[in-house]
């Protein structure tokens, strides 16, 4: 067949080993060279939950995680294809559904690979095993004198199988426990740039989210839910009846329900209903929390969080102190794609099918509302237009569920923008007061107060954070204001401002010692090697510290440009950063940010930089311009035309640097986030003198 004539669209017959016939169809010159589409036909064999394999090679590996943008639908299988040792171009990446066989279903923490990475490991240097066992067994050799690589079985003779060849007999072999691992040096598909496997069907339009979800005989609904606090007193449907298309309305939980056969009905419905909230509270309002907060940040004592040496007897002694107060607002989550969720709840089983970051939690939570069995629970992930921690909730799934009951029917829920704006779960506001003892140019002692609004911020492992260990005299509390408006893990949990304030500070510090800010963190790191009970590692701050001056020439920035450091330990990643600023008229515009990182082994290049890239714009661009003020339990911002995010000419260039390393791979969806605000503050620290203590830094 002529070249000329494969460019174009045609059907392609392959006449398979097993004697089937598939049909597959090539669109451009890249198919012509793999293997024919239609993979639903072959005869796949089953090894274990994450891999199966028909006698053409092909395999198809399921991705246990949810995929919400971070690319761990392509990572996670790219792990197992290595240890496989198969050809990427012969892999097909499905997703996998909520199973027992599976641990950890959980797209929240940047944990994914890290939690994981053993585990998928396993799962293809086993099954190689089994395929190498097999070969071996019909050439009457013994395993370790076979080896496999892209698919074909060799031995000392020279004589090959490919997997295909002996899959039959490798599935009847037990499996091994303890399959030995490829060596990090051996790696050929790890640490390569893959493309996404999904970016084909998303450039199509083809449907992979929750809100191209369809099924016969859906009903659609929306919900109205009250202002934070307020409670519902009553509601008119007679107009919203009229609006054709609508078929049922009730209430619940506080809320109404408009259920009706397309988005467009229950919308313009929704919209017709007269209802009367009752008990609007003007407690939950930003300038009273202000005031709250204002008052616990100006208590002598708060929830002790993680204390070492003692900080009042360094201050006493300090002849020098450094205070500053830092603050930022609510912030909601955003995801492009609006939420949505669908269910369908029956007497007997209960089925989910969504763009949830918790399928476990989503199945628990449901079937205990309906007093159900977790196995009645099904639960299908679609991929995510966007979490940032929202979908870690299950309200709306819950939500669903109710609604799906209550109008015994299957439901699709879908949220309008304002409907998760205006009433969502947000980033918790939050400020933090610093202070910093000096003796005779040292830095004796570090205290920092939290005060948050319904949250318990600073917990666990975060009060342990970088410069805990690093200074002899170290304190942080904590104490949170109650609250109505409801508040969530926000990308970056906690870190996302806790790391500004400390970074700024940071740099406050160097200026007041007259010291280069990199030059202080050195030497502070220096101090906490050896140091008990710290999270982090002080060289490996350290190192990726160094790649990045190194990569930004720092302190030696062009004409013009002004440059700002920060570094931060989050997630169990380093992250180290130079942003570089440039004045125009009177305000700052970050031109570029040098990121450097250390992440343990990266498992695919491409989707590394893209988190990284995604983390430091939207960390930068929320720190100028995300604001959500609440009066009286209402939100004062509804939709985009009064919420402004970054836009393309504040958006700087990011250029990312991985550390080469060998350590175990940890997560990039978050820690790329808390050093790229105070690395952009600092710059115009620098660059004008002023200190931005206030998030956002500009008027919206």
């Amino acid at each position: 067949m002529s070249k000329s004539i494969n460019r174009r669209n045609f059907l392609k017959l392959s006449l398979l080993a097993s004697g089937g016939l598939l049909i597959g169809v090539g669109c451009t010159s890249e198919a012509e060279s793999k293997m024919p589409t239609s993979i639903e036909d072959l005869d796949f064999q089953h090894f274990n939950a994450f891999i199966e394999m028909a006698n053409t090679g092909h395999v198809i590996i399921y991705s246990p995680n949810p995929e919400i943008g971070q690319g761990v639908k392509t990572a996670m299988p790219m792990i197992v294809a290595e240890e496989l040792d198969v050809a990427w171009e012969n892999v097909t990446v499905k997703q996998a559904p909520l199973s027992k066989d599976f641990n950890r279903q959980v797209a929240g923490g940047s944990q994914s690979i890290r939690q994981t990475f053993p585990t998928l490991r396993n799962a293809g240097a086993s099954v190689k095993m089994m395929l190498l066992t097999a070969a071996a067994q019909q050439w009457k050799v013994d395993v370790s004198t076979c080896k496999a690589e892209q698919g074909v079985i060799t031995n000392a003779n020279g004589d090959k199988f490919k997997y295909g060849e002996v899959l039959e007999a490798a599935v009847k072999l037990p499996v091994p426990e303890n399959a030995p691992l490829k060596d990090a040096k051996d790696f050929k598909l790890i640490g390569t740039a893959v493309k996404n496997v999904d970016i084909k069907p998303i450039l199509k339009g083809q449907p992979l989210y929750g809100v191209d979800y369809r099924e016969e005989g859906m009903k659609y609904a929306a919900i109205a839910r009250p202002p934070f606090g307020a409670t519902l007193k009553s509601f008119d449907d007679t107009e919203a009846k009229k609006v054709q298309g609508v078929e049922q309305i009730f209430s619940f939980d506080n809320k109404i329900a408009v259920v009706g056969k397309n988005t467009w009905a229950v919308f313009q419905g929704k919209s017709k209903l007269d209802i009367k909230w009752d008990n609007l509270q003007s407690s939950q309002d930003t300038d009273v929390f202000d005031k709250k907060m204002d008052a616990i940040l100006k208590k002598s004592k708060l929830d002790v969080r993680s204390k070492t040496g003692n900080y009042a007897s360094a201050r006493a002694k300090a002849d020098q102190l450094l205070e500053r107060t830092y603050e930022a607002p609510f912030l909601p989550h955003n995801t492009m794609e609006p939420m949505n969720f669908f269910a369908d709840v029956t007497g007997e089983k209960i089925r989910l099918v969504g763009p949830t970051q918790v399928p476990e939690s989503s199945a628990k939570t449901v079937a205990k509302m309906f007093n159900k069995e977790v196995e009645d629970v099904s639960v299908d992930m679609t991929r995510m237009g966007g979490g940032f921690g929202r979908r870690l909730s299950t309200d709306f799934v819950e939500d669903t569920a109710m609604v799906s009951s209550l109008a015994k029917a299957p439901i699709k829920l879908m949220y309008q923008r304002e409907d998760d704006m205006s009433v969502g779960q947000y980033r918790p506001k939050v400020k933090y007061k610093v202070e910093a003892a000096i003796k005779n140019g040292k830095v004796t002692g570090y205290h920092i107060k939290e005060a948050i609004v319904n949250n318990r911020g600073m917990s666990w492992v975060l009060p342990k954070y970088f410069p805990f260990g690093a200074i002899e005299n170290y304190k942080a509390e904590s104490e949170s204001v109650d609250a109505d408006v409801t508040t969530l893990w926000w990308r970056a949990p906690i870190t996302n401002f806790l790391g500004f304030a400390t970074e700024c500070f940071m740099d406050d510090l160097a200026l007041t010692l007259k010291k280069d800010p990199i030059d202080l963190r050195m030497e502070l790191l220096e101090q906490a090697k050896g140091k008990d009970k710290i999270p982090y590692d002080p060289e490996r701050m350290q190192n990726t510290i160094q790649l990045v001056k190194e990569k930004s020439n720092w302190g030696k920035p062009k004409p013009g440009i002004s440059q700002g450091f920060s570094c931060y330990f989050s997630h169990n990643s380093y992250v180290a950063e130079v942003c570089e600023i440039e004045i125009k008229g009177d305000k700052p515009v970050a031109k570029k940010v040098y990121a450097a990182v250390d992440c343990g082994i990266v498992i695919n290049t491409s989707g590394a930089k893209n988190q990284i890239e995604g983390a430091i714009i939207d960390g930068i661009g929320h720190a100028m311009y995300g604001d959500m003020a609440i009066k009286n339990g209402v939100a004062q911002s509804q939709n985009f035309d009064t919420y402004k995010l970054i836009r393309m000419m504040d958006t700087p260039i990011v250029e990312t640097f991985f550390v080469d390393s060998n350590e175990a791979p940890t997560g990039l969806g978050e820690p790329g986030m808390p050093p790229s605000s105070p690395a952009f503050a600092n710059a115009v620290k620098k660059a004008t003198g002023k200190r931005w203590l206030k998030q956002p830094f500009f008027d919206s």
